[in-house]
């Protein structure tokens, strides 16, 4: 397949939302774009039991759907100090299946699920896949010494990437990443030194996915506690919040594809003390005044 070389001269740009003339209650069949979307249900819908599924199944329809997903490296270390990349990867089929990357020891982990979990404590969560084998990921994290988790962006995402490739374990790619390892405060593993934001990292919790029928434990969560925080300069606004049209970040989407932040809406929350003479007036007439 030919596609188009890659705009970088793309910019992202802040917009309304969809339907800036929303009011409470109203259907969605009342927008042109919600009508348009309404008309794809006269296909059908396909209803999938996912004890009967077949797994390796699952999980291109599961990726391709839960999307996007934020991207991450996370870098830990063995208790002999190894540092090597290397890929993992959570789909045997596939060479590029998940979209976090994750240092350890002996390989670099591509997994499918990271995300923050809450401000406080700070904490953030990752998943390592242990079929067929248990990685050596959930082992190091576990060891005390921490580990660091950075956030990839479009500049260097082939670098990221290329860790992906199926090298024996005692193939070190940093070596062919081209990415530069930072010293950390907290904890042993280093950074990502090209990541504009990257979280030291305390082990919180792991939790051992088992499968109800199998009995198989499948998967580990990792629930970490952030320590420290770098994150550069440039990417802050005025707020000091992350300004998205420097940070660049990148994100999964289904099978080999990755996403870009492009038109940008903003949609704010609605506050019952504003918005509650609109609201009952809205339940006991039908309409917005």
């Amino acid at each position: 397949m030919s596609l188009p070389p890659f705009d970088h001269g793309a910019h992202v740009k802040f917009t309304e939302p969809p339907n800036p003339s929303w009011t409470f209650a109203q259907k969605i069949e009342n927008t042109e774009s919600g009508r348009k979307w309404l008309e794809g249900e006269e296909r059908g819908w396909k209803v999938i039991n996912t004890d009967e599924e077949d797994t390796a199944r699952l999980y291109p329809l599961m990726t391709s759907a839960i999307v996007p997903r934020p991207v991450a490296f996370v870098s830990s270390v063995s208790t002999t100090g190894v540092e090597n990349l290397a890929p993992f990867r959570y789909d045997v089929v596939s060479p590029v299946s998940g979209v976090s990357l994750v240092q350890n020891s002996n390989f670099y982990q591509m997994k499918s699920w990271f995300n923050m979990v809450t401000n406080n404590p700070p904490l953030i969560s990752f998943c390592c896949r242990n079929d067929p084998r248990v990685k050596d990921t959930p082992t190091n994290v576990k060891n005390g010494l921490g580990f660091t988790v950075n956030i990839i962006s479009e500049p260097f995402v082939e670098n990221a990437n290329v860790a992906a490739i199926d090298a024996p374990p005692e193939f070190d790619e940093w070596t062919i990443s081209g990415l530069t390892k930072a010293p950390s405060i907290h904890v042993k593993a280093p950074r990502v030194k090209e990541s504009a934001f990257s979280m030291e990292c305390e082990l919180f919790q792991a939790i051992d996915i088992t499968h109800p029928v199998s009995g198989q434990i499948t998967t580990t969560m990792i629930l970490a506690h952030v320590k420290y925080i770098h994150v550069r300069n440039d990417v802050l606004n005025e707020r000091g919040v992350i300004d998205i049209t420097k940070y660049k970040p990148i994100a999964r989407l289904g099978d080999i594809s990755y996403g870009r932040v492009g038109d940008v809406f903003r949609l704010a929350r609605p506050v019952w003390d504003r918005e509650k003479e609109r609201i009952e007036n809205v339940l006991e007439n039908g309409e917005d005044q």
